[in-house]
């Protein structure tokens, strides 16, 4: 069976998941333009800090912090945000930008967070294609969506 496009650069976003040093939970992003790969990223410390893989704990973890909150602590930055970083401006106008995530093992919501949103939004990335919390592959027309509807319902979530 030949794989959709969608599920392809999904199944690449997955591989780019296990690069993660993150204890938690790992994300992987990829984006796309033109059915070619501009830009990939994985959660993980930022450069020059030492990752929760390398030190042993999760320092949230060891706060009893709840996932989704308090993001300023960790010391990893988002996979939607590495591949956004790493990306050539020009080349995101209009792309498609695919997450996937994992927690002990198995696939998570990889539903973007409200800081993560606002990153895509001014990235001029046009479709967020992800996995919602039943599995189900959710796609996110970010150039017709009501941008303050989503701000706020993650908002909510944080």
């Amino acid at each position: 069976m030949r794989l959709s496009w969608d599920d392809y650069f999904l199944r690449m976003a997955e591989t780019s998941c296990l690069r993660s040093t993150c204890l938690r939970a790992q994300f992987g992003a990829v984006l796309v333009k033109n059915h070619t790969i501009i830009s990939t990223g994985y959660n993980g410390a930022a450069v020059g800090v030492r990752s929760c893989l390398e030190r042993g704990e999760c320092v949230r973890e060891r706060l009893n912090i709840p996932s989704g909150k308090n993001y300023e602590i960790c010391h990893s930055v988002h996979a939607e945000a590495n591949a956004i970083i790493r990306a050539s401006f020009d080349l995101m106008d209009d792309a498609s930008l695919y997450i996937f995530g994992l927690s002990e093992g198995k696939p998570r919501s990889s539903l973007p967070c409200f800081m993560c949103w606002r990153m895509i939004f001014n990235a001029g990335i046009g479709k967020v294609i992800f996995l919602d919390e039943a599995g189900e592959k959710k796609i996110v027309n970010v150039k017709v969506i009501d941008r303050s509807r989503i701000l706020s319902y993650a908002a909510q979530d944080a």
